[in-house]
């Protein structure tokens, strides 16, 4: 089993004479980043307050752990969500052009998150208050299921080949500095306010602030243009000729079974190392607030760091060593972490940053997926691995997680190291493309 990278056409941008990166691709590279940064903010924000959230929602009446698992449920439902909004919207750009998907996912991102930080609470209109915030988080779900593999398409497709990878490496940097603005409001929130007053009205308050980040992404992408490769394959007519997805599926397989396993791996670090952590510190290892979202900040800085590393090392090693090594140092660090800071708690900052530094890893696994599809249907085919994967995988993670713990209070380390191994072995299967 192995992805398709090494066949004729998979990969557009590689047909073009090699060329270094020109001030256009920066300030492409920039402005994807910077709107993926606002729209990936409006999509995690919820996690931070989960704890204020599932207390406001839910009966009080309801256990605590039951009350978190019901929470980080609705959580995951963006994730469960994810496959069928980007199904829907990888197929029109693959039909209608990448640009027009990757402005109308901000939309439907940011009309969501403006909603949560106006809706009432249980104790104004009951149960209807969980569901409701439940279908609003499944709106969130289907525009980041376009959202992150059309921005790993749009920016692969604007580079030459032989930067695919820091292209790539640098957009999920953006993606990861969404969470660290999250991290950094949620840190500043939670030092503003007093509890009684982030449990009155406070918790609003980063939602609102993600409604302004909408906008503000909006206008950012009015300035990008399609893609060379897109706008190539339109004049040609050389366009899918089925349903793009159709083909995936049929003539695909092994590059959608690497894509997904990769992608396990990629949610394993992101939810479990960066969104739940801070939870996990609060309530497993005693620390405060304050203290668990700073250093959260600090690991999420690393992990943006660590992603443009590993981008740029896919593209002078190969995908394959950079994911196995990366994977290798990841489990152990995670291990260490969690095993560590609650016998050295002066420890936290230092082994936290480590271990985000080295979740930067994922950043090399989009440059796998981008090269694992041909031009024509490759936002269907990474689209589908990608969100499909993460649905099961990632959406499943915190409700696994938290029922583990039950029983494991190393669960997070166990669960994180496992699929570093699983991620090392999947890496043995890629075949890195030649390079000129």
């Amino acid at each position: 089993m192995s992805t398709s990278s090494t066949t004729a056409g998979a990969l557009g941008a590689q047909s073009k004479p090699a060329r270094p990166l020109t001030g256009q691709d920066y300030k492409t590279l920039a402005l994807a980043a910077l709107g993926g940064a606002l729209e990936f903010y409006d999509f995690i924000i919820f996690v931070f307050f989960a704890t204020v959230i599932g207390q406001l929602f839910f009966p009080p009446s309801v256990p605590d752990w039951l009350r978190q698992l019901q929470t980080f449920g609705i959580f995951a439902a963006g994730y469960l969500a994810r496959p069928l909004g980007g199904i829907v919207m990888a197929h029109f750009g693959d039909l209608l052009g990448r640009k027009k998907m990757f402005t109308l996912s901000i939309l439907l991102m940011s009309v969501p998150t403006l909603l949560m930080g106006l809706m009432p609470t249980y104790d104004t209109i009951g149960l209807l208050a969980p569901v409701l915030l439940l279908v609003l988080r499944i709106m969130q779900g289907a525009a980041v299921g376009g959202e992150v593999p059309g921005a790993w398409v749009f920016v692969s497709e604007h580079v030459p080949s032989k930067h695919i990878g820091y292209a790539c490496g640098t957009l999920t940097a953006g993606l990861t500095a969404g969470i660290l603005l999250g991290s950094l409001v949620a840190t500043g929130i939670n030092s503003v306010f007093t509890p009684a007053e982030l449990h009155d009205w406070g918790w609003r308050v980063p939602f609102l602030i993600g409604g302004v980040f909408g906008i503000a992404s909006m206008y950012l992408r009015r300035w990008l243009h399609e893609t060379p490769v897109f706008a190539e394959l339109q004049q040609r007519k050389a366009l899918a000729a089925e349903m793009p997805l159709k083909s995936v599926v049929r003539d695909h397989r092994g590059a959608v079974a690497v894509s997904m396993l990769l992608t396990w791996m990629l949610s394993a670090g992101i939810v479990v190392v960066i969104l739940m952590t801070p939870t996990f510190l609060q309530k497993i290892y005693g620390f405060d607030a304050r203290t668990a979202l700073v250093a959260n900040s600090v690991a999420t800085l690393c992990l943006t760091v660590g992603c443009v590393v590993s981008g740029s090392l896919a593209d002078k090693i190969g995908a394959r060593r950079t994911l196995f090594f990366g994977g290798l140092l990841l489990a152990v660090s995670v291990y260490a972490f969690y095993t560590t800071i609650g016998t050295r708690p002066d420890l936290l900052i230092p082994l936290y940053a480590l271990a985000g530094f080295l979740v930067g890893t994922i950043g090399a696994v989009p440059f796998v997926l981008v090269n694992a599809f041909p031009a024509q249907v490759r936002f269907s085919g990474l689209s589908f691995s990608y969100n499909l994967s993460y649905a099961i995988f990632g959406g499943l993670t915190p409700m696994v997680v938290t029922l583990m713990l039950k029983n494991d209070p190393l669960a997070p380390a166990h669960y994180v190291v496992a699929l570093c191994v699983l991620g090392m072995i999947t890496a043995l299967f890629i075949k890195d493309r030649s390079r000129g």
